[in-house]
């Protein structure tokens, strides 16, 4: 005995293909935020060493006009 796919069954596997997909979206541009926050929240929580001072009192290099 075989069944036919009624219309009905098609509107619901509409229905269900598009909420998923929303839901697929939706998880993914939280997951994307929370990684984003998280490495902007590792590369600015660091504390990073100052760069060594030269002897020299002033390093600029001379402009001629």
């Amino acid at each position: 005995m075989g069944t036919s796919l009624m219309p009905e069954f098609w509107t619901m596997f509409a229905v269900l293909l598009v909420v998923a997909m929303g839901v697929t979206s939706v998880a993914t541009a939280t997951l994307d935020a929370l990684a984003v926050r998280l490495l902007r929240r590792h590369v600015h929580g660091e504390p990073t060493a100052a760069p060594p001072r030269s002897a020299h009192a002033d390093d600029r290099v001379a402009v001629r006009h």
